[in-house]
């Protein structure tokens, strides 16, 4: 039961639904309260909602129940870099590392966090000494960021313009938006400085377009100084140089394999990375590039297990997410290649969401949504049999007539989940919905059954009967006319057609009582097109003169789309003519 939660949680993640990742990893915390993997995949669906003090709890949590595991360190200094406690997100960062010195998540969270701890410093110096004050005074500041063609693309994005003048109201909020790339590159323009990045104290260089230029030296040479002495090598046993040895045979054994492979030489490309695995087996990439020739070779099973392997040894050897999220990535593949049933799907889907919890890569995403879509055209396949879409849409329409409405749905959805392609069920399906007030799933029914056969006119009928009844009644005109044309003799539509125009000329008359007028009114400008034509300056202007101008509006009367308009605008209550 917790691996079924966890599952349904670590899918939620994956299409970004972070609030339900966040309840199925605690439904599978109720039923595992000793497994680390739920507490940290929990702390990352409160990270990724902003809910920083719970992705702290949950961090804690997996640190105390599994101390050596490095992704834990991951989680808990992203929670205190979110909670701005910038010396804490260091510190959880360098434990990760001191088990993990490799993992680049880690390198990169490390990085992050010192960035931001270097920044929070000096955005607290006092106010008095701080030339932040006059950067973003006045209208300079607008002008200097237009001039500078990085900062001018950025006044077209509205986040931006917010926190610029957030800024400049009060210059000691730019604290609060360091981390933003774009807010540095502007700072950058308006103190006529050049950020470098978080490198310590050499943050800035001065940009000075008057000073003398000197002969050009590279970075590693101005960094440098001469007099410093190069370290000693460090003396190695031998068991170590021979450790080393295979290492370096096992690196030019993959890059043979990489070359082999290249060629589509798939044999000699195995043969390479079996080797190399003889030599190291402390590098699972090496598991993971056989397996990709494996898959080009449609040896499934063959590459379903290397990557099994890969992700066992992975784990044993705390290797970087990414690399155990390619193995996942690569088996979900091959199961998708195997897959001959929509059942046959299942297992992929599960090692892609898998893929996604260690590592949100978009390839990764795109090849999930792709076996969904693959399942779910499958499932439509194999249940496909217009025989028993009949029988249900029969077993339906007996329950119809005894005004047994919510069976007969029931009867009209197998039976479309049988044949999806039928309108006549679809139809029926919407009269059901019709009969129970369900408006918009019985307009939505309808709208199916015109798309499928634009020339079966009960699916106009059906569709202008939800307008009228919706009071939309030139909506519900437009559909009963649109059905005349493929059936013109047809009486329903006929009815539909004078039921309309009785009630707009109603409006056009002045007929309406007071509150169906304001019922009018209201719905009206709820209406897009209605709210655009009052929008727009020239009708303003069109209503004034009809009101103000007569000549000018007998003008106006000779225009077909002018008067459209306003006849929308009568339709609607909004005008009326006397």
């Amino acid at each position: 039961m917790a691996d079924e939660a966890k599952a349904k949680g670590n899918a939620a993640f994956s299409s970004g639904d972070y609030e339900a990742a966040v309840r199925h990893f605690t439904e599978a915390i109720s039923l595992s309260p000793d497994n680390h993997v739920l507490y940290s995949n929990r702390s990352a669906a409160h990270a990724s909602l902003h809910n920083y003090a719970d992705a702290l709890a949950d961090a804690k949590k997996t640190v105390e129940l599994k101390p050596d595991w490095s992704k834990g360190y991951s989680r808990l200094g992203a929670a205190h870099l979110g909670l701005q406690d910038y010396i804490e997100a260091v510190n959880s960062y360098k434990k990760g590392l001191d088990i993990d010195p490799n993992n680049e998540a880690l390198k990169s969270g490390l990085a992050d966090a010192k960035a931001a701890a270097s920044a929070s410093f000096r955005s607290r110096s006092p106010p008095a000494d701080n030339p932040f004050g006059s950067a973003f005074a006045g209208p300079e500041m607008w002008a200097k960021l237009t001039a500078d063609p990085t900062t001018r693309s950025y006044l077209d994005q509205d986040d931006f313009r917010n926190m610029m003048k957030d800024i400049q109201r009060n210059p000691n909020n730019l604290n609060l938006y360091l981390k933003d790339q774009r807010v540095m590159q502007a700072l950058g323009v308006l103190l006529n400085v050049k950020f470098k990045g978080p490198t310590g104290g050499d943050d800035v260089e001065m940009q000075d377009e008057d000073a003398p230029k000197g002969p050009e030296t590279s970075k590693e040479e101005t960094r440098k100084p001469e007099s410093e002495p190069e370290p000693e090598p460090m003396e190695l046993t031998e068991e170590e140089k021979e450790a080393k040895e295979r290492k370096e045979k096992a690196l030019k054994e993959k890059e043979a394999g990489n070359a082999a492979y290249k060629k589509k030489e798939f044999e000699k490309a195995i043969e390479h990375y079996s080797s190399a695995l003889e030599l190291d087996d402390e590098d699972i990439s090496y598991l993971t590039n056989r397996a990709a020739v494996y898959l080009e070779m449609g040896k499934y099973e063959e590459c379903i297990k290397d990557c099994d392997k890969a992700v066992e040894r992975g784990r044993e050897l705390r290797s970087d997410f990414k690399m155990i999220a390619r193995a996942l990535t690569r088996k979900g593949t091959a199961l998708v290649k195997m897959a001959k049933c929509s059942k046959d799907y299942e297992p992929a889907i599960e090692t892609f969401q898998k893929a996604l919890t260690e590592h949100r890569n978009p390839d990764t995403l795109k090849k999930l949504n792709e076996a969904e879509k693959a399942k779910k055209e499958l499932e439509q396949q194999e249940i496909f049999d217009p025989k028993i879409a009949d029988e249900e849409r029969e077993k339906g329409n007996e329950f119809f007539k005894q005004q047994k409405y919510p069976e007969a749905i029931q009867h009209y959805t197998e039976s479309l989940r049988r044949n999806p392609k039928d309108p006549r069920t679809y139809s029926n399906r919407a009269a059901c919905y019709t009969k129970l007030g369900a408006m918009p799933e019985g307009l939505k029914d309808a709208d199916k059954c015109i798309e499928l056969d634009p020339t079966f006119s009960k699916g106009y009928t059906r569709k202008g009967a939800i307008q009228f009844f919706l009071k939309e009644y030139d909506k519900a005109l437009e559909t009963y006319q649109e059905g005349l044309k493929h059936d013109p003799q047809n009486q329903e539509l006929l009815d539909g057609v004078r039921r309309c125009v009785q009630q707009i000329n109603k409006a056009g008359r002045g007929e309406l009582s007071p509150e169906e007028l304001k019922e009018r009114q209201a719905k009206g400008m709820q209406d897009p097109e209605i709210q655009n034509i009052l929008s727009d300056p020239v009708m303003r202007q069109v209503l004034v003169d009809f009101q103000e101008n007569p000549k000018a509006a007998q003008d106006h009367m000779k225009n077909p789309q002018v008067m459209n308009k306003i006849q929308k605008l009568i339709n609607a209550g909004i005008v009326q003519m006397r």
